[in-house]
């Protein structure tokens, strides 16, 4: 019973879903309903072709699952995420999109190149790192009601220790290292 409700969270509030909900917020506080279209080009970039991306190489046998919980699975992964990031960067700005959107785009890649270099060396967690980006982007954003959501990074930290992916280092590093990340590097640039 604890594996299946840690299963259910750990796929229902993985980072694509987050990634695609903080695009579509960020995307409205920069320009409502026209921003919410540049937030789903940005969700196109930043999760649906690293889904995608993810799902292809998972087919031929690359790595091992949809997580990619192997540790040296995710250098071969990360990569391919941060070029699909960066040509959202691109086009966002080559298009004369919302620059709120640039800044949170840019905030994800700056995290991957961080955690890539974590990656080589230890696994860190994702499931706890892009949420607690998105709560934090959501409160520089919106305001502190969006720290309401914390107790979902807490299931998710919860769900990943339980399922054995990760452990409880893993997955409070994953927190306190997405957070600021995503805090600072928007702050900066929006």
């Amino acid at each position: 019973m604890t594996e299946t409700a840690a299963t259910r969270i750990t796929d229902g509030l993985e980072p694509k879903n987050w990634l695609l909900a903080v695009t579509l917020l960020v995307g409205w506080h920069a320009d409502r309903m026209t921003g919410v279209a540049w937030g789903l080009v940005a969700g196109v970039f930043c999760a649906a072709l690293p889904a995608l991306w993810i799902g292809w190489g998972r087919r031929r046998g690359w790595w091992g699952d949809r997580h990619v919980r192997r540790r040296q699975d995710r250098l071969l992964v990360l990569p391919g995420i941060m070029a699909s990031v960066a040509a959202g960067i691109a086009l966002i700005v080559l298009l004369d999109g919302p620059f709120e959107l640039v800044a949170l785009i840019a905030a994800m890649l700056v995290a991957l190149v961080v955690f890539l270099g974590v990656t080589t060396v230890w696994k860190i967690s994702f499931h706890t790192a892009v949420p607690a980006g998105a709560i934090t982007v959501a409160a520089v954003a919106f305001g502190p009601w969006a720290l309401a959501a914390v107790p979902l990074l807490a299931l998710v930290g919860w769900s990943r220790v339980v399922l054995r992916d990760h452990t409880t280092a893993q997955v409070w590093a994953g927190a306190l290292l997405g957070a600021p990340i995503a805090g600072f590097v928007f702050t900066g640039l929006s």
